[in-house]
């Protein structure tokens, strides 16, 4: 049986067990309110927002990329996130509290990519003379260094909480790098 295979056949027991408990998900405006966090994370399959932080379905919305980083890509999907809200008619965390966590990990493939700076100034859309100011081999900084752009970006709601994390894939353990606290102050 092949990969795809194994996985359709999961999603037929998923669908099974999911509609018989009657809790398929439902439209966009109504489910919007029970986002309550924005998870920004790696691609690694180690760091699974769901085992690693417990996350459960519909709690968070999770992007996921090289690194957990803070990209002008991903920053544009924020905003289209937000767009797509706005459209629906829902406001994520339903008007409560609403938090973005940035959760990076230990032993990450980007600190491979640190011997080709070239590549990483195009993933991060910078010159390459400013490639070593993004830190990918330390993941504490790397996620007190997003944390800070975020913070920077004013269409944001300032009121909206934010931390960071890095995963620790040794030991399973998450630390806090950056406590939560609002974006910015009111």
């Amino acid at each position: 049986m092949s990969a795809i295979d194994t996985m359709l056949t999961r999603n037929k027991d998923f669908a099974a067990h999911e509609k018989s408990a009657g809790t398929l998900m439902p439209s966009l405006p109504e489910a919007m309110p029970n986002v309550k966090a924005l998870v920004i994370t790696c691609a690694d399959m180690r760091v699974d927002p769901a085992h690693v932080l417990g996350v459960e379905s519909g709690e968070a919305i999770v992007l996921r990329n090289i690194g957990g980083r803070i990209t002008p890509g991903l920053v544009e999907q924020i905003g289209l996130l937000g767009r797509i809200g706005q459209v629906a008619g829902a406001a994520p965390a339903g008007g409560g509290e609403f938090h973005i966590v940035i959760l990076q990990h230990t032993d990450c493939g980007i600190t491979r990519l640190a011997g080709d700076p070239a590549l990483l100034a195009h993933f991060f859309q910078i010159q390459e003379s400013e490639v070593a100011s993004k830190t990918v081999l330390d993941p504490h900084n790397a996620v007190a260094m997003d944390v800070a752009s975020l913070r920077a970006i004013t269409a944001l709601p300032a009121s909206w909480m934010i931390s960071g994390l890095v995963y620790d894939v040794a030991t399973g353990l998450v630390e806090v790098v950056i406590p939560p606290a609002p974006l910015r102050a009111a």
